[in-house]
């Protein structure tokens, strides 16, 4: 009789431990980045299984999307099959009514997980917490054996500020097409916005203009160091816009100018005010400055120029000429673009006098306007007059963002000191420049930007944005090597508030996520700073 209790015991025990759930770490441990705003545990978890559906709630393209995406990033590692329907699931997207935003809540039971917003974007951003909170696992392309388990709790999160950017150097060196998507890839997962492309520069001239065809015949053919450069055609531009919109990003393309702009000078003689070479040999002074009486009556095209010094190119800003130029090339970009900006440059400047370049300036920007769109320049278009709606981006002077501030506009911080992703992340790094600071990881993410700037407060800001230049960057793994980890950091500080922010914390979450990129394949610095 003891002999028989003992063996029903034994049994109802195993049989009882056999069907338990797995557990899951707590949502708070989960390794989320951006770190969400609230984050609330409960006892217990949601299991995906094999028939786990995705139900969406509301109509529209951009929730079908949504749900198509959360099932793709599902699908591989589990190798289930994750149908999405309208009838019912365990998986849920609800649209719900209310002004759109970005704020989304995760709401996750025993039963189901429940991701609502006002918005698509708000649920696509929503799908990125919901990922992160899976077991690292989830990231393979190919199925697993693993529990995909997410523990019970809630989340409510939205942004600080409403422009998150990174920026990509394509002129120094030309990037692929595959290449940028990849990278947008990247932003998407860390709930970026926007994405800024660097188009032109002395080095090379990036994106095909049908009215000035020369740019890219000659421009576009090198990069620095003197290899074969590159362009995008207007096809592959609006590829790499149609595929950052479905990832809720929206492309800014920047022409830089009247500086930065030899690749052009190269291409078109008549944009010239002379051939200027990095050593401020220009081909015709007068004491000391520029005589456009004589240039303009033989402008010559300058050589194309492959280093990496700056400062020593200028349009000629007196000539008609140039603003026909500058409005043929924005008004074809106004056309293969639908966000709201247009990027105009204006930095590093150095030979175009100081009027020339407040002249310049204020008439670009009038064309800019003229086609719906406004304007962001670095932060030197500030001391020129900024029309409503003009952004100017700090990367240098604080008396500059001062300046747009005092005219009523907001200012996108990228401070070089912080937000470069070029600069070296200390003296033994094998890429990268450090003219501005060398950025470890903790450099990138230990600042606030509504105080970094004295007299510049949030309400000034409209957000932060992670500019990569590449002048020492060529390649997809070197991308990689110089934006991650640093690019997560500099998400979370775009994303969320300085007071939910602590270094100690991202150390733990940012170790998490190197599983992740490791899983991915993606070639991230091992910042000493993190026990990886």
């Amino acid at each position: 009789m003891k002999h028989s209790l003992w063996t029903f015991t034994v049994l109802a025990a195993f049989s009882f431990s056999s069907c338990q759930v797995p557990d899951a770490v707590k949502l708070e441990d989960a390794g989320i980045i951006p770190i969400p705003s609230i984050i609330s545990s409960s006892s217990g978890v949601f299991e995906l299984g094999s028939n786990s559906t995705i139900q969406l709630i509301g109509t529209g393209d951009d929730l079908t999307r949504v749900g198509d995406y959360l099932a793709e990033k599902l699908r591989p590692a589990t190798g289930f099959d994750i149908p999405v329907s309208k009838e019912s699931g365990d998986l849920i997207l609800e649209l719900v009514s209310g002004e759109p935003s970005e704020k989304y809540r995760v709401e996750v039971t025993g039963e189901a997980v429940k991701i609502s917003s006002t918005s698509a974007a708000g649920l696509y951003y929503g799908t990125q917490t919901l990922i992160k909170a899976f077991p690292v696992e989830i990231e393979n392309t190919s199925a697993v054996d693993a529990d995909w388990v997410v523990a019970n709790g809630k989340i409510e999160d939205e942004p600080e500020f409403t422009y998150r950017g990174a920026m990509l150097d394509v002129a120094r060196h030309f990037i692929s097409v595959e290449d940028v998507k990849h990278y947008i890839d990247q932003m998407g997962s860390l709930k970026f916005n926007y994405l800024h492309l660097h188009l032109s520069d002395d080095q090379g001239w990036r994106i095909e203009i049908k009215s000035w065809p020369k740019l890219t015949e000659i421009g576009g053919k090198t990069e620095v160091g003197g290899t074969e450069g590159g362009f995008f055609s207007q096809e592959d531009y609006t590829e790499i816009v149609k595929y950052a919109s479905d990832r809720f990003i929206t492309v800014v393309p920047e022409i830089d100018m009247p500086g930065h702009t030899n690749a052009a000078l190269a291409s078109y003689a008549e944009l010239n005010p002379g051939v200027n070479l990095p050593d401020g040999d220009f081909t015709t002074m007068t004491e000391g400055k520029i005589d456009f009486d004589i240039l303009d009556k033989n402008p010559e095209p300058a050589e194309l120029y492959t280093g990496i010094e700056v400062g020593f190119s200028t349009f000629a800003t007196n000539k008609e000429i140039t603003y026909t130029f500058v409005e043929d090339v924005i008004k074809e970009l106004v056309e293969l673009t639908p966000g709201p900006y247009i990027h105009i440059g204006g930095d590093e400047s150095h030979v175009t006098e100081k009027d020339d370049y407040i002249f310049f300036v204020e008439r670009v920007q009038e064309i800019v306007t003229k086609y719906g769109k406004k304007s962001i320049g670095w932060d030197e278009i500030a001391t020129a007059k900024l029309l409503p709606g003009s952004v100017a981006q700090f990367w240098a002077l604080e008396e500059n963002a001062i300046l747009a501030k005092e005219q009523g506009n907001q200012i996108l911080m990228s401070p070089a000191k912080r937000a470069y992703l070029d600069m070296q992340y200390d003296s033994t790094s094998r890429l990268g420049l450090h003219w501005a600071a060398y950025i470890e990881l903790d450099d990138a993410y230990n600042w606030d930007p509504a105080t970094y700037a004295d007299g510049i407060n949030k309400a000034d800001i409209l957000g932060v944005e992670a500019p990569l230049w590449t002048e020492t960057i060529g390649n997809r793994a070197e991308i990689e090597y110089m934006a991650f980890p640093r690019l997560a950091a500099l998400a979370e500080v775009a994303w969320s508030s300085n007071e939910r922010r602590n270094w100690k914390d991202f150390q733990k979450r940012i170790a998490q996520q190197g599983k992740r990129w490791d899983i991915n394949g993606i070639g991230f610095y091992r910042s000493p700073k993190v026990d990886w």
